[in-house]
């Protein structure tokens, strides 16, 4: 039986942070991942400027609530020194972004106002 209060998740995105310094490690892991998760998960574009509510460089990566195991077990092993934020899709970004995240590596403080905050 579902529980009506339980919020439903459609799906979850991965934001791997980078900057100038950590462009090269950061493309690394994007391809690692690409070859990895090949038809399992969905990468965005690799931007080179803060995005929404990001405040560094980062990409996005999309995947289904049944892979979030495997996919968050393997970024927490092998993001290196890259910060990875990791939040559900609800259909409230902002307390998607705000009240349900994680955090692999080093936590950081996000542009909330790009959310209606």
């Amino acid at each position: 039986m579902t529980d009506p209060t339980t919020t439903h998740v459609t799906s979850w995105h991965a934001h791997v942070y980078f900057d100038a310094g950590s462009r090269d490690a950061a493309f690394a892991l994007r391809e690692r991942i690409a070859a990895r998760f090949d038809g399992q998960m969905e990468l965005g574009r690799f931007h080179e400027r803060p995005v929404g509510p990001h405040p560094q460089w980062s990409y996005q990566i999309a995947f289904e609530p049944g892979r979030f195991a495997e996919i968050a077990t393997w970024l927490a092993l092998h993001h290196g020194a890259l910060d990875v934020f990791m939040h559900p899709n609800t259909g409230n970004s902002l307390r998607d972004h705000r009240d349900r995240a994680v955090w692999i590596g080093r936590s950081h403080e996000l542009n909330l106002r790009a959310l209606g905050a």
